[in-house]
């Protein structure tokens, strides 16, 4: 009897790390999420900066005053040095905090950007 209780207790133990350590809300990498609005007819696309760029793929409004924000949180990697070569942009986020890029009225098209050492990329699809 007292086998019985002790395994019925090792299995709940068990159970309860499962689901303690568990990873919670994973999101499915590029898949195009809603990160993107237009506030006072600039449109905003924000993208966090920490061991890559999430959402790695974003889709936008072609043709309209845009601003790339890039939110940073504790930030160290290669991932803190932003890179648009098509526009000739690259600036280097502070560690925490949250850094605007004016990219203007995009065209139709796909605007890519990669971190520092090009390890990590991300694209925003401007779309009519």
């Amino acid at each position: 009897m007292k086998s019985i209780i002790l395994a019925i207790i090792v299995v709940l133990v068990l159970l309860g790390g499962v689901f303690l350590f568990a990873p919670k809300n994973k999101k499915v990498d590029n898949i195009p999420v809603n990160n993107v609005t237009i506030i006072d007819g600039k449109q905003i696309i924000e993208l966090r900066a920490k061991g890559g760029y999430f959402p790695e793929k974003s889709i936008a409004k072609a043709g309209i005053p845009t601003i790339l924000r890039l939110d940073a949180s504790g930030t160290f990697d290669c991932s803190s040095i932003v890179r648009i070569q098509s526009m000739n942009i690259s600036k280097i986020l502070p560690q925490t905090g949250s850094t605007d890029i004016d990219l203007g009225n995009p065209k139709l098209g796909i605007l890519q950007g990669t971190c520092g050492m090009g390890m990590y990329p991300f694209e925003i699809d401007f779309q009519s």
